[in-house]
């Protein structure tokens, strides 16, 4: 086949997709902001159409995934979707976010909407919130303070993986049996964070306490620790709306493509455990 573009290549997601696809041979063409010393790393920008031409040139599918920074997708983003698709790409696989067909503000269903009358054939991928945020945002708290603070109560989360979100979406990309339908992407069970803190301080082998705490709470903590402002409103309305069970559900397509089960916490923990480790800890 064609070359296969992955937008966000040196993201979460976008590296396991890049990283399935080289793996298995297929001719990938990596989009970054800066470029890369490997020739199939070619330096893209949704918002400057110079670098358009050369991200789609000769390509027949994309994986698209909107950056973070990019609001207004109508004005930031899709012009350069609309280039792609004049520049022969025919499918496209989009990473979108679990619920997203309810939300009709979000950014992601404006897309998915617009990808729907695109006339391209469409593969909608809706994932659940990132284990690797625990890492992420949330890893300096777990590891050097031994606690997690989301403002989520008792509210379950069906965390997913996003190394199996990567797998399924270069599964997706190769196959185009997946084209036109929609996948919601989950981990195997939904579960509370005072699990995760469990799960965490049972492999970890120190306790992480998960501090419940109420929205003002979390907002002071985040400015205490330093956290940027825009990850502060992202997570608060992330985890206000798990409050209302969004994000909670499980579904069983990861399976149904991979023709294996998704990871579950505790692997992903057990795998990522270094992540955590205080200096002073000896290795396991």
């Amino acid at each position: 086949m064609g070359v296969i573009v992955i937008s966000g290549s040196s993201g979460t997601v976008g590296r396991s997709v890049v990283g399935v696809l080289r793996s298995e041979g297929f001719r990938v063409r990596a989009l970054t902001r800066a470029g890369g010393v490997r020739p199939d790393e070619v330096s893209f920008s949704f918002t400057d159409p110079i670098t358009w031409p050369a991200a789609f040139a000769g390509a027949e599918t994309l994986f698209l995934m909107r950056p973070p920074q990019i609001g207004n997708v109508r004005r930031d983003l899709l012009p350069a979707v609309a280039a792609a698709a004049r520049s022969g790409v025919g499918r496209v696989v989009f990473l979108s976010v679990l619920e997203a067909e309810h939300n009709p503000l979000l950014p992601h269903r404006v897309v998915e909407k617009w990808l729907d009358r695109s006339g391209l054939r469409i593969t909608h991928l809706r994932a659940g919130n990132f284990m690797q945020n625990l890492m992420t945002v949330h890893g300096a708290d777990i590891r050097d303070r031994g606690v997690l603070t989301v403002p989520a109560g008792n509210a379950r989360m069906s965390y997913v993986d996003a190394r199996d979100v990567g797998a399924v979406a270069a599964r997706c990309l190769v196959e185009d049996r997946f084209s036109g339908s929609a996948y919601d992407l989950t981990g195997p069970s939904a579960i509370t964070h005072a699990e995760v803190a469990a799960i965490l301080s049972a492999v970890l082998g120190r306790p992480i306490a998960y501090t419940h705490p109420s929205l003002p709470r979390y907002w002071r903590h985040a400015a205490r620790v330093g956290m940027a402002m825009p990850t502060t409103v992202v997570t608060s309305v992330l985890y206000t709306l798990a409050r209302f069970g969004v994000g909670s559900r499980v579904t069983d397509d990861i399976e149904r493509i991979l023709g294996r089960s998704p990871t579950d916490f505790e692997q992903f923990v057990v795998d990522h455990r270094a992540v955590w480790s205080l200096a002073e800890e000896p290795p396991r």
